[in-house]
């Protein structure tokens, strides 16, 4: 079996990937028993060779997991992870940030898991067409492509808020003033939530200032008006964690367009919310016992 350190390492992997926490931990372990069924079997380089069998598991599962895709219930997000003090069995430091993996949705599985390995993990080209079976002039074509389509609409990386610009957020959900939520929204803003058909949540993306602008003063009135709203870090991104009873309910990241706000992403599926809600409590429970 391998160290913790190296679980981590091939969990994070699998996570990036994927964009969800339980099917990377299900590639790891089936990769691993796997390994463990033929341990007897010689491998010249035990890493290299789960590294190699993990990613590439990865990328069949991603291809299945778009199939199944074409028949869910709205859009569909990546699992937000904490990095802030979290308990998880990967490494924060490899996972990509949560706009990064949105928009590697739109790459396919082989360009995705070339694009992560360059850019999360810095392989070089000979290194990527060992771990995947392609030709090293076969990992720069698709590098190029991949860049090409990450990049599409975008005019670099994206911004993201301080503390500061996120306490005035709350304040201005906490007021219901429409016009303050007016003038923090780019005229482009796009809403995506994912409730995953077990919470509502807009089908699809919603655009436009004055439309997003509805929307929300809609939504924060009708569903969080009472709701504890506190911060966090999801994925190495600023968010806001809106609870009821101690439960969590939405998780909501945002994106600036220079000073104001671009894109908000809300994660309201309760499946993709349960091991941030473990990791919060988690850290939770620490902070008491320090």
């Amino acid at each position: 079996m391998p160290s913790d350190p190296l679980h981590k390492s091939l969990t994070s992997y699998a996570y990036n990937i994927l964009g969800s926490y339980q099917d990377a931990k299900d590639v790891v372990q089936e990769v691993l028993l796997e390994r463990l069924s033929r341990r007897d079997d010689a491998v010249e380089n035990e890493k290299a060779y789960l590294v190699r069998s993990v990613i590439n598991r990865a990328i069949n599962v991603k291809n299945r997991q778009k199939k199944i895709l074409s028949g869910y219930p709205g859009n569909w997000l990546p699992e937000p992870i904490a990095t802030e003090g979290a308990d998880y069995d990967l490494n924060q430091k490899d996972i990509l940030s949560y706009s990064l993996l949105t928009l590697m949705e739109k790459l396919d599985a082989k360009a995705r898991a070339v694009f992560i390995l360059k850019e999360a993990f810095d392989y070089d080209h000979d290194e990527i067409a060992t771990v995947l079976g392609i030709t090293v002039e076969n990992s720069r074509k698709i590098l190029s492509r991949a860049r090409k389509q990450v990049s599409v609409g975008r005019s670099g990386a994206a911004a993201r808020p301080s503390s500061a610009y996120l306490d005035e957020f709350i304040n201005i959900i906490r007021s219901g003033n429409t016009k303050k939520l007016e003038e923090v929204l780019s005229r482009d803003v796009i809403v995506t939530s994912d409730g995953g058909g077990k919470a509502v949540a807009a089908q699809h993306p919603v655009e436009g200032r004055d439309t997003v602008l509805l929307f929300l003063s809609g939504i924060y009135r009708k569903f969080y008006q009472y709701a504890v709203i506190k911060k966090g870090m999801v994925n190495d991104q600023p968010a806001l964690l809106f609870f009821e009873d101690g439960k969590l309910v939405n998780c909501q990241i945002m994106e600036l367009d220079g000073e104001l706000v671009g894109r908000i992403y809300f994660m309201r599926n309760p499946d993709k919310l349960s091991a941030l809600q473990s990791a919060l409590n988690s850290a939770s429970d620490d902070e008491m016992r320090s």
